[in-house]
């Protein structure tokens, strides 16, 4: 499993998160996503890497902004 973060803009309340959520779990491959409303952050566990562009064009699809990635340090 694959875990990416990445910054959304615009979210403010659980629909919100619901929307993202239902958008991004309809890609392939994607098997759980968490959202954090309150620090703009979503996290996308997939079994292979996501393509960036469908991922923000899920985003746009819910009524957000996409920012992009998070540089996780380990």
């Amino acid at each position: 499993m694959i875990e990416h973060v990445y910054t959304v803009s615009g979210m403010s309340c659980g629909h919100c998160a619901q929307s993202v959520t239902e958008e991004i779990t309809a890609l392939p491959g994607v098997a759980e996503v968490d959202v954090d409303v309150p620090a703009g952050r979503v996290t996308v566990r997939a079994e292979a890497a996501l393509v960036e562009d469908d991922v923000r064009a899920a985003v746009a699809g819910a009524g957000f902004t996409f920012e992009g990635a998070v540089d996780l340090v380990p």
